[in-house]
C-alpha cells in the first residue's frame, strides 16, 4: 500500500527503492538528503561566527536572544545526527567546523555573539541538553578538536545546569543529561540532582511503558502525549549512554523494558500515510514523533522489527515532506504542515520546530545495520482493522485498513494538575473526545480565561472560537447564552475493551464561580468499531436550562468540504473523499454544520457537524450518537438503551458491543475504591520537585 499524496516537494531527492521500502520508497540516502537539505537551508540566517541562527518569524517569549541559541541548538542535534552517523564524513562539508566555531563564539561572554546564560534565560537549560547530546555523539569530530580554552568555557556555560532550579516534568532530563555529560569530560555534576531526576521519573512512570509528563497528581495521571516518547522515552537511555560505566546498569534495563512496552502501543497510534496522532501540546515538532521508534534500535529495546521500525519512522518523515514541511527552501516553519500561527504556544520560537532533528537519531546507525536494510513491514493499520485499549493514558485506539485512519476516544487524558478545580478552560489538543491521525481540533485565538480567584491572567484558545468555546470531537452543555461548557477536570471510570467512559463537572470558564459544587456532571462512554464511535451522554444533576450538544471531527481541506444535512444526521466530505458524519442514535437530537477558515492544521476551510437538543436537556437524561470519520464510510450502528446505564450498539456486520454507564449510586462506591487504590499505589520515597 503506497501512502503518498504526490512527488515530494523538497528537490534533488534520491530515486525511491521500492524493493526494498515497498511502503514508502525511502531509504537511508533520503535520510541524509533531507537532514542536508535542512542544515543548508539555516545557514543564510547564520551570525558571522555561527553562534546564533536567527530564523524567520515572530520571537517566542523567551526573546530574540534566547531564540538564537536555540535555533543553534537543535540544528546542531541535527547536524551531529549527520556527523556521527557519517563518522565524520558528512555529506554538506564543514558541519563539524561550523558548528565548532559556534561553540567558540557562544560560549565567549566578550563575543557579540554569545549565549544567553541560563541563570538569566530559562530556556537555554532545554537548549544546553541539546548542545550536550550533540558534544558527546560528536566527540571524535567537535569536542576532542576544540582548544583547550574553548573547552573550558563550554563546561562553565554548561556547568550553570548543576543545581539548577528546572520545571517538574521532562526538564528533569536536560539537567541530568548535560550533567552526565559534563562528568564525562571531568565538569562538575550534582548526585543529588541525578538521584533528584530518577525518583521524579518514577513517580509519573503510568505502566505498560507510559509516562505522564510532570506534575504532582496521583493516580491515574493524566499528562499524556508525544513528550510520552520523545523525551520521557528518549532522555532517560539517553543519559545511560552518556553516563557510561558511572549508570547503573539496572537503569538502562528498565528504561529499554518501558520503552519496548510503549512501542507496542504506539505502533497502533500511526496512520498508513505515516500521519502521528495530532494530539498533544508542542505539534510542530512534527516527525519528532519518529525518535521512540530509532530508539528501539539505538538502545535495544526489541520490541519492533527492524523493518517495521524504518516502515514508521520513513512513513513520518515522508508523510510532512511530501506535504510542504520542510518547504521548498528546507526550513521548517511554526505549523504542521504549513505555517499555521494558531498551533504556536508562548514558548514557540522560530528555531522551535527544529526539535524536530530528533527523528534523524536513526543516522546513527550504520548503514549496514538491519534498521537500514531489512525490508519495510506493514504497521499495524495496514494488516487489518483493530481496536485496542491503551490502559496507561485511558485511551481506546480504533484503525482500519481501509483507508489507514487511527482514531482515539480519550477518557483519560486533559493535562490537569492536582487542585485543579472547576472553573479552568483547557488546551485543545488534550481535552477533546477524540483525536486521530487524519484530523486536528478547531484553534481559536488566545481569549481571556478568570484564574481560580476569578482574575483574568491566562489565555485560552478555544474561548476565541464561535460561540465562546469548542465544537469538534466535544461534548457539551449549552447555556441559555449560547456558551458551551468545559471538560477539566475529567474522571475515568472505564478503558477496556472497545468501550471507555468518563464523566466531568460542567463548568464555564467564560462565567468566573461557575465551577460551583452543585454544578451538573456529564458522564459519557464510548465504543469504537470501524470509522465510528458510539457516544453516549448522560446529564446528572440539575442543567439549568442548557441545551446538550455533541460534536463530530473538524473535517478541513484546502477547499471547502461539501455538506449534506438532514434533521438528524449531517455530512461532510473534502475534495479528497474524507468523510465525517454526525447521525442520532437515541434521544432527541438535531443536526447541524459549522464553517470555518483557518483554524485547523489540515486546511484553510473547515466543516464540523454536531447534535443538539432542541429543547434544554432533563436530569437523567440520556443521549446517544454515532461519529465517523473515514473513506467510504460503512452505514450507522443502531442502540438500544436499558434504563439510565446501559447501551447496547449493533453493529451492521451483526457484532453486539455493551456500553455501560456508572450511574450516580454506582459512583459514589467507585469513588471510594479508586481513592483507596490511588493511596495504595503512590511512591513514599520520591522526593518533591524543585
Amino acid at each position: 500500500m503506497r501512502t503518498t499524496v504526490g512527488p515530494t516537494l523538497l528537490p534533488g531527492m534520491p530515486a525511491e527503492d521500492t524493493t526494498l521500502s515497498p511502503h514508502t520508497g525511502w531509504t537511508r540516502a533520503h535520510w541524509e538528503h533531507l537532514a542536508d537539505r535542512m542544515l543548508e537551508a539555516v545557514r543564510p540566517y547564520a551570525t558571522p561566527r555561527q553562534a546564533l541562527i536567527h530564523l524567520p518569524g515572530p520571537a517566542s517569549a523567551s526573546g530574540r536572544h534566547s531564540d538564537g541559541l536555540e535555533g543553534y541548538a537543535r540544528t546542531f542535534l541535527l547536524a551531529a545526527f549527520r556527523i556521527a552517523g557519517a563518522r565524520g564524513a558528512d555529506g554538506t562539508g564543514a558541519l563539524a567546523e561550523r558548528y565548532a566555531e559556534g561553540l567558540t563564539a557562544g560560549t565567549d561572554p566578550a563575543s557579540p555573539e554569545h549565549w544567553p546564560w541560563m541563570s538569566e534565560c530559562n530556556q537555554a537549560k532545554v537548549e544546553a541538553a541539546s548542545i550536550a547530546l550533540a558534544l558527546h555523539e560528536t566527540r571524535p569530530w567537535i569536542w576532542d578538536r576544540l582548544d583547550d580554552p574553548v573547552r573550558a568555557r563550554v563546561v562553565a556555560w554548561l556547568s550553570e545546569m548543576v543545581g539548577a532550579k528546572v520545571p517538574d516534568n521532562n526538564w528533569v532530563w536536560f539537567r541530568a543529561v548535560v550533567e552526565a555529560f559534563l562528568r564525562s569530560v571531568g565538569g562538575p555534576w550534582r548526585s543529588d540532582d541525578l538521584a533528584h531526576t530518577i525518583a521524579r521519573t518514577e513517580a509519573w512512570y503510568a505502566g505498560d511503558g507510559w509516562y505522564s509528563d510532570g506534575a504532582d497528581t496521583p493516580a491515574p495521571y493524566r499528562n499524556f502525549d508525544h513528550y510520552s516518547g520523545w523525551a520521557m522515552q528518549l532522555y532517560p537511555l539517553w543519559y545511560c549512554r552518556i553516563a557510561g560505566e558511572h549508570a547503573d546498569p539496572r537503569l538502562a534495563e528498565r528504561y529499554r523494558a518501558r520503552l519496548h512496552d510503549y512501542l507496542i502501543d504506539l505502533q497502533h497510534l500511526v496512520g498508513a500515510d505515516g500521519a502521528p496522532l495530532h494530539q498533544g501540546r508542542s505539534l510542530t515538532y512534527r516527525h519528532a514523533a519518529a525518535a521512540p521508534f530509532w530508539a528501539d534500535q539505538l538502545f535495544d529495546a526489541q520490541a519492533l522489527s527492524p523493518g517495521l521500525t524504518r516502515r514508521a519512522a520513513s512513513g513520518m518523515l515522508r508523510h510532512f515532506a511530501d506535504r510542504g514541511s520542510p518547504d521548498r527552501d528546507g526550513l521548517l516553519s511554526l505549523g504542521w504542515y504549513r505555517p499555521h500561527p494558531p498551533i504556536r504556544q508562548s514558548y514557540s520560537g522560530p528555531a522551535s520546530p527544529y526539535w524536530a532533528s530528533k527523528a534523524f537519531a536513526g543516522l546513527l546507525l550504520p548503514a549496514d545495520h538491519l534498521a537500514w536494510t531489512a525490508v519495510e513491514e506493514p504497521l499495524p493499520v495496514e494488516r487489518g482493522d483493530f481496536v485496542r485499549t491503551l490502559r496507561a493514558p485511558g485511551w481506546t485506539a480504533a484503525g482500519t485498513r481501509a483507508d489507514g485512519i487511527v482514531r482515539i476516544a480519550n477518557h483519560g487524558a486533559d493535562h490537569a494538575d492536582q487542585g485543579e478545580v472547576s472553573g479552568h478552560a483547557y488546551d485543545p489538543w488534550y481535552s477533546r473526545w477524540a483525536y486521530s491521525t487524519a484530523a486536528g481540533p478547531e484553534l481559536g485565538g488566545p481569549g481571556p480565561v478568570p484564574d481560580r480567584d476569578g482574575v483574568i491572567r491566562a489565555a485560552a484558545p478555544d474561548l476565541a472560537l464561535p460561540g465562546g468555546g469548542p465544537l469538534d470531537s466535544y461534548v457539551a452543555l449549552v447555556d441559555p447564552e449560547g456558551h458551551p461548557s468545559h471538560r477539566r477536570p475529567l474522571q475515568r471510570l472505564l478503558a477496556s475493551g472497545p468501550g471507555a467512559a468518563s464523566r466531568h463537572r460542567a463548568h464555564w470558564p467564560q462565567r468566573p464561580g461557575s465551577g460551583a459544587a452543585d454544578a451538573p456532571w456529564l458522564t459519557t462512554g464510548s465504543v469504537l468499531r470501524g470509522g465510528w464511535e458510539v457516544r453516549a451522554v448522560r446529564v446528572d444533576g440539575d442543567p439549568a436550562g442548557a441545551r446538550l450538544r455533541i460534536g463530530g471531527w473538524a473535517l478541513a481541506h484546502q477547499q471547502p468540504p461539501a455538506q449534506r444535512l438532514a434533521e438528524d444526521s449531517a455530512d461532510a466530505c473534502t475534495a479528497d473523499g474524507l468523510q465525517s458524519r454526525a447521525a442520532a442514535l437515541y434521544g432527541p437530537l438535531r443536526a447541524g454544520i459549522r464553517t470555518s477558515r483557518g483554524r485547523t492544521s489540515y486546511g484553510e476551510h473547515a466543516a464540523v457537524v454536531y447534535l443538539e437538543t432542541p429543547e434544554p436537556v432533563r436530569p437523567g437524561e440520556l443521549h446517544v450518537a454515532a461519529i465517523a470519520l473515514g473513506r467510504a464510510l460503512t452505514p450507522a450502528p443502531t442502540v438500544s438503551v436499558h434504563g439510565a446505564a446501559e447501551v447496547r450498539v449493533s453493529w451492521p456486520d451483526g457484532h453486539t458491543d455493551v456500553l455501560t454507564l456508572e450511574t450516580p449510586d454506582n459512583l459514589k462506591t467507585l469513588e471510594s475504591r479508586k481513592t483507596l487504590e490511588a493511596e495504595s499505589t503512590q511512591p513514599t520515597t520520591s522526593p518533591k520537585g524543585p
